[in-house]
């Protein structure tokens, strides 16, 4: 298969023109979650650098290698969640509109033009690439995990960069995302009768009720505040109007500060579940803070980029859980992300893109 650049909108030559240009080529290359193969083979011809793994699901590569230089990795994924008349995309008003474009197909346009640049710029650090798939389903799903136990290159990152859309602020952290899914037992009668049967919808709202009476949990870690959340998402229960229910059942997903354990919030959890019955359906814990650490430092003054905590999962928790440190950092702003009018600026584009080139480059050489 063969792509070729194909926006007319922007000139040759210059930087925002080049980030516009392969965001919107990303945009018009639909990759709804599990039907990511065209993006796949559209990176593997744009990318100049011989990958070092390869597969359906995650392609990685890095600059050339020189062992005393520390490795950055910079992550993104290709998939985005289903078109809402959002596509093909355009170029208006100084952005790349269209499906994916702040989430994250921006970022990855920045990671292209990147490489390309690891060709001839003077680095004082090594740059790595790493796209993958399915990063909008359950974490459960990701190909992330497995691959970072197959590849100890990759575990070789001094600092993990995933391009997610930050509004090109530094965020470090991020929080668990815990689902859960509560049962209410009760005995079925005729809802005419109902003291002869024991309802379970009416069992599964007292006991809900205090969780809408739950107050955020702020919890500060390296100076940054994270607030642990409990939200009851979703209720099902019953099966017609003259019968009083004989089970309810009830979902809840729980977010939770870096620093408490997966079984610690599996406890609260149980905890507020009280006398239901408890299935964990998923548990992806937070990721540890990193913004102490020199090269976060470094990245942060490269951009003066504000520092905020992630009030959100991302997979910046999977390379934490592998032991490395990573942090968000994109161009796309979180307002337009899975919008109908989704959009990045051409302006973030190049920002993200001179701050990472800046932050990699030798002193002196940009």
């Amino acid at each position: 298969m063969t792509f070729k650049r194909q926006n007319p909108h922007v000139r040759d030559g210059e930087a925002a023109g080049r980030l516009a240009e392969r965001t919107l080529a990303f945009v018009n290359i639909p990759s709804v979650s599990r039907s990511e193969a065209e993006a796949m083979a559209y990176v593997r011809a744009e990318l100049p650098l011989e990958p070092i793994w390869s597969s359906d699901d995650v392609l990685f590569a890095t600059s050339e290698r020189r062992h005393e230089r520390p490795l950055v990795l910079l992550a993104g994924h290709l998939d985005t969640v289903p078109a809402q008349d959002n596509l093909p995309g355009r170029i208006a008003d100084g952005a790349v509109f269209g499906l994916g474009a702040s989430d994250m197909k921006g970022g990855l346009a920045v990671m292209l033009e990147l490489a390309d640049w690891t060709l001839s710029g003077e680095r004082e650090l090594e740059l790595g690439f790493l796209f993958f798939t399915r990063e909008e389903l359950p974490a459960e799903e990701s190909p992330v995990p497995a691959f970072l136990d197959s590849c100890p290159q990759a575990r070789e990152a001094a600092l993990v960069i995933v391009l997610e859309p930050t509004d090109n602020e530094l965020h470090v952290g991020c929080v668990g995302n815990l689902s859960a899914q509560l049962t209410f037992r009760g005995v079925s009668a005729h809802s005419a009768r109902p003291w002869t049967g024991e309802n379970a919808i009416h069992k599964a709202a007292a006991a809900l009720a205090p969780l809408a009476e739950l107050e955020p949990l702020d919890v500060e870690v390296d100076g940054l505040v994270f607030r642990e959340v409990v939200s009851a998402v979703a209720i099902e229960g019953g099966i017609a109007d003259n019968v009083v229910p004989d089970r309810c059942v009830a979902r809840l997903n729980y977010r939770y500060a870096p620093g408490r354990s997966r079984e610690q919030a599996e406890a609260r959890v149980r905890k507020l579940a009280g006398e239901a019955e408890l299935e964990i359906l998923g548990n992806s814990p937070p990721a540890h803070v990193v913004v102490d650490r020199p090269l976060v430092t470094r990245l942060r003054e490269a951009g003066g980029f504000a520092v905020q905590p992630k009030q959100a999962w991302t997979p910046v928790a999977q390379f934490a859980e592998a032991g490395l440190d990573a942090v968000n950092l994109g161009p796309g702003a979180t307002r337009f992300a899975h919008r109908a009018d989704e959009q990045v600026e051409i302006d973030a584009l190049v920002r993200t893109y001179e701050a990472l080139r800046k932050f990699a480059s030798a002193p002196g050489s940009v």
